[in-house]
C-alpha cells in the first residue's frame, strides 16, 4: 500500500508543478512581456483584500499539507517487520517470542532443506496474527515443488507449534541461483 501512496504523491506533485509552470508561462509572458510581473502590487492587494475567506482557506490548506507530509514521513520510517509475537502459554498468561528469533529458526531449518542454497525470512503482520515471507534461493538441481512441500510441511509445522499458533500464513518466493551451463563432451 505504501508504494501506491508514494506513486500517487509523486504524480500529484508532478501535476501541481506542471500546472504551476503552465500558469506562470501563459499568464506573464504573452500578456505583459518577459520582464513584467505576474500581478502588480496594487492588483494583488485589490484582489485578495476583496475576498475575506481566502486567508482561512490558505491556512487550512497549509495545515492539511503539513499533516499529510508528516503522516507520509512517519509511514516511511515505520518498520515493516514484526518485533515480537504473543504466545498463549495455556494457563491464561501470555509469553512474548522475539520476532528475529523466530525468523532465524525458520531460516536455519529451511536453509538445511535439500536443494536450498540460501533462505531469507521476514516476520510481518500483527503481534496476535503474524505472517511469514520466505525467500528461498534454490540450487540448480533442486525441484521447486519438493522444496515448497518440505517448507510447507515440517518447517512451518514446527514453527507454528513452537510459537503456539493455530495458523501461520506464509508467502514463499522461489528463485534459482544463477549458474553456468554445463558442457557435454
Amino acid at each position: 500500500m505504501l508504494g501506491v501512496v508514494n506513486r500517487i504523491l509523486l504524480a500529484a506533485a508532478g501535476l501541481v508543478l506542471l500546472a504551476a509552470g503552465a500558469a506562470v508561462l501563459t499568464a506573464s509572458w504573452p500578456l505583459g512581456g518577459r520582464h513584467a510581473p505576474l500581478l502588480t502590487q496594487e492588483a494583488r492587494r485589490r484582489y485578495w483584500h476583496a475576498e475575506g475567506w481566502w486567508g482561512w482557506v490558505v491556512l487550512a490548506g497549509l495545515v492539511l499539507g503539513v499533516l499529510l507530509a508528516l503522516w507520509w514521513l512517519l509511514s516511511q520510517l515505520r518498520r515493516s517487520r514484526l518485533r515480537a509475537v504473543v504466545v498463549d502459554t495455556g494457563d491464561g498468561a501470555f509469553a512474548v517470542l522475539r520476532g528475529p528469533a523466530l525468523e532465524e529458526a525458520v531460516a536455519a531449518e529451511a536453509g538445511a532443506l535439500d536443494g536450498v542454497a540460501r533462505c531469507r525470512v521476514a516476520l510481518r503482520g500483527r503481534r496476535g496474527a503474524p505472517a511469514l515471507r520466505v525467500a528461498l534461493e534454490l540450487e540448480p538441481h533442486a525441484v521447486p515443488a519438493d522444496a515448497l512441500a518440505a517448507l510447507a510441511g515440517p518447517v512451518l509445522t514446527h514453527a507454528r507449534a513452537s510459537a503456539g499458533l493455530a495458523g501461520l500464513p506464509t508467502e514463499a518466493r522461489l528463485k534459482v541461483t544463477s549458474h553456468r551451463a554445463q558442457r557435454v563432451t
